[in-house]
């Protein structure tokens, strides 16, 4: 399923930007595009079991979300976040174990890789473990270490020592450190955390402004809005992926702005949760670069970033008229943003970028007609299109199988039952 590291890859007659082209990767990066590029001795020649009309677009970054998660995916709903958090999740979460989070993330990169997703910007516990699994099952990420000044010293200690273990050990597994948000972590703990991060030219993962009970906490202890302490305090920069900013006003986004720090949006979560609508035309005309998250399984309910997409479109066109938030850059949000943000030379299907991409049957019933691809891509697909994921070079998925999938899904299964009784 998985094809070796020493062969390239040749894909023949697929649809780029409107016309069709044959594909060469070799090393985990594009060295052919167009028409006239031929296999060589020794590529392997893909060919798909199930159809012949084939589309390759840049495949999915999920900005913002706890894989392990999907363990709690419908636990508790249907309540606001700090009720969720307090008095569901939180003690659902100090009750799992090591072996149950590699569980949970083998289900949630099975689930991502299924839905088109080649890369995850993850925050959660036992970040280790998820390495492990994102090492072995062959996508991209960003595994980022929780820290919460009410886990003790030893575990804020131990998530340091997590962290300086593996942050450059992999190009295509990176590292972050996750202060959880305002309202959780003090200013000791973001000020290492930041310190830290940019001692290792490394990533700041956080949430930010995401409901107004946040905002009013913050400004009550501090002075300040979310967004202003934490520029007061030194840490936004350009590594610094903001989950949610639904909370904000224009001066927060211009700071955000000139500080170069990315949001993460996560409509989905935001409405499950009652958190709020983003204010999607101010953070457009601030210049803000934006990303598209799903959050955890537990506020969403799943990992799928084209639903996450197209609510994200829906959304800002509901609030803001129709014209606000067209589907290319919807998908340029959902694709390309994301490995900027994370100095990836991806998101696109270009010679000399890396050589990740996903392959979408055309003849599946919610292609026909294709008057516009991207349209139909977010507004009207569904990930039974999605035939083929290939991510550094690597099939990880064909014809919608992928490896230990079956295995997977039993485990995640057995493990559950522990939960439901």
């Amino acid at each position: 399923m998985i094809m070796s590291d020493s062969k390239a890859l040749y894909i023949g007659h697929v649809l780029l930007n409107g016309e069709y082209v044959n594909v060469r990767m070799e090393h985990g990066v594009f060295t052919g595009v167009g028409k006239d590029v031929k296999p060589e001795p020794g590529d392997e020649i893909f060919h798909s079991d199930l159809m012949k009309n084939m589309a390759i677009v840049p495949p999915f970054y999920n900005m913002h979300t706890h894989a392990a998660m999907t363990l709690l995916r419908g636990y508790a709903d249907d309540m606001e976040l700090f009720t969720w958090l307090n008095e569901h999740i939180w003690p659902f979460e100090a009750k799992m174990t090591a072996d149950d989070i590699r569980i949970g993330s083998e289900l949630a990169v099975l689930e991502m890789i299924k839905s088109g997703t080649v890369f995850f910007n993850d925050m959660y516990w036992n970040t280790e473990v998820t390495w492990k699994v994102l090492d072995r099952m062959g996508i991209r990420g960003c595994m980022g270490v929780t820290l919460i000044d009410n886990i003790g010293e030893e575990r804020i200690e131990a998530s340091f020592d997590v962290f300086e273990k593996y942050v450059g050990r992999s190009s295509r597994i990176l590292m972050s450190l996750a202060p959880h948000a305002v309202y959780t972590v003090g200013e000791k703990l973001w000020l290492r955390a930041v310190e830290t991060v940019r001692k290792h030219h490394a990533f700041c993962h956080f949430h930010l402004s995401e409901t107004k009970k946040e905002v009013h906490d913050c400004v009550k202890e501090h002075g300040l809005s979310p967004v202003r302490w934490l520029d007061k305090l030194g840490v936004l920069g350009p590594d610094c992926i903001a989950a949610h900013v639904v909370h904000v006003d224009a001066e927060e986004l211009a700071i955000m702005k000139e500080r170069g720090v990315t949001i993460a949006h996560n409509p989905i979560s935001n409405m499950k949760l009652s958190s709020g609508f983003f204010r999607t035309k101010m953070v457009i005309d601030s210049g803000c670069r934006v990303t598209v998250g799903t959050d955890g399984c537990s506020s969403n309910n799943n990992l799928d970033m084209r639903e996450e997409v197209k609510c994200a479109s829906m959304i800002a066109k509901c609030n803001y008229g129709p014209e606000i938030l067209p589907v290319d850059m919807a998908v340029d949000w959902a694709t390309k943003n994301g490995a900027e943000a994370f100095g990836i030379n991806g998101g696109e299907i270009k010679v000399g970028k890396v050589a990740d991409a996903l392959l979408i049957d055309l003849d599946n019933e919610r292609f026909v007609p294709c008057y516009n691809f991207n349209s139909n891509l977010v507004n009207a697909s569904s990930n039974e299109a999605f035939n083929t994921l290939i991510c550094d070079g690597k099939i990880v998925m064909k014809d919608r199988k992928v490896k230990d999938e079956e295995r997977i899904i039993a485990e995640a299964k057995e493990c559950c039952k522990k939960w439901m009784k």
